[in-house]
């Protein structure tokens, strides 16, 4: 008799005490998201889907009955440890979701986080309201390669010239690459990736003054406010959070003036900031290029991204 058909003891653990005590463990090392993020760990250590941990706890079933072999039940052990030391769930499971892609990601890339998708929405309203059909974009700071690949597979048509310095990071920008390709053939001609510093004149030097939309979340975090989180301090690499200098806008300067280069007149400019940022990056791009700039606010309502236009 395999382990599968054989009789669960009435005493064996279930499937809803298995979460609370797991969703415990998480909330005592400080995690907001603890129940969440246990049941995620239940899904991904058994291969199967949230909806199935809901199922299984509805029907009191045993965690022996879920995740039958004793392979997955150590690996859910093993990712609940990580996450209880505050590793990021992204890094555990591998993958974090992006607008409608699933992107790998683990050490050395910077996790993509939802505001960013605000940044990405912003561009592609833009693009649809004045109906560009294969605008060229450019993508600076490219990290995961959350920004260009999801407007190269939004977007129809579209070009995308995505810059990533860090070669580590560079190797995940790839990798992401290569499976969204998967899906979206078209990817193979309509992205390239370029390892070289996004605030440097040279780079992509033969597109300046052509493309359409240039977009950038750049590193930002001034070097006075180091993250209170141990998931963004500790395992996000510091070339992707800190701008540079106390204020952080070091960086971000840089990158408004190559986009400025880069962007043809009448073209739009979109790039994610720090709280505190808000009005000086409005300031520092009309000074350097920008007809018109301002500050758009996250969900929570707080300045978020700059949107500027030549």
């Amino acid at each position: 008799m395999n382990e599968q058909t054989r009789p669960i003891e009435s005493d064996a653990p279930r499937m809803g005490a298995v979460l609370e005590a797991a969703a415990a463990r998480l909330a005592r090392a400080g995690i907001d998201t603890a129940r969440h993020d246990a049941k995620l760990l239940l899904a991904e250590s058994a291969g199967r889907s949230l909806s199935d941990v809901d199922k299984a706890v509805l029907m009191d079933d045993a965690f022996s009955q879920f995740a039958p072999s004793p392979e997955a039940r150590g690996a859910f052990e093993s990712m609940l440890a990580r996450r209880e030391a505050r590793e990021p769930l992204q890094h555990i499971v591998g993958h974090a979701p992006f607008r409608y892609l699933e992107l790998e990601v683990g050490a050395g890339v910077f996790v993509p986080r939802p505001e960013t998708e605000l940044v990405v929405q912003e561009a592609i309203d833009w693009i649809t309201a004045h109906g560009l059909y294969s605008p060229r974009v450019v993508d600076l700071c490219a990290g995961s390669g959350a920004i260009g690949l999801a407007i190269a597979t939004e977007v129809p048509g579209a070009q995308v010239w995505a810059v990533e310095l860090d070669t580590q990071a560079a190797q995940w920008t790839r990798r992401n690459m290569h499976k969204v390709g998967e899906r979206f053939p078209d990817l193979v001609a309509n992205y390239r990736l370029e390892v070289a510093d996004a605030t440097c004149p040279v780079t992509l030097a033969t597109l300046d003054g052509t493309a359409d939309v240039v977009i950038s979340n750049p590193p930002y975090i001034p070097l006075t406010n180091v993250p209170q989180q141990p998931e963004v301090r500790d395992f996000d690499p510091d070339t992707a959070l800190y701008g540079g200098s106390a204020d952080g806008m070091m960086i971000p300067e840089r990158i408004i003036v190559r986009a400025a280069a880069l962007v043809r007149r009448g073209g739009l400019f979109v790039m994610e900031h720090d709280i505190t940022q808000g009005d000086r990056t409005v300031a520092f791009a009309r000074a350097n290029g920008f007809t018109e700039a301002r500050t758009h606010t996250d969900l929570t309502g707080r300045p978020r991204y700059l949107v500027a236009t030549r």
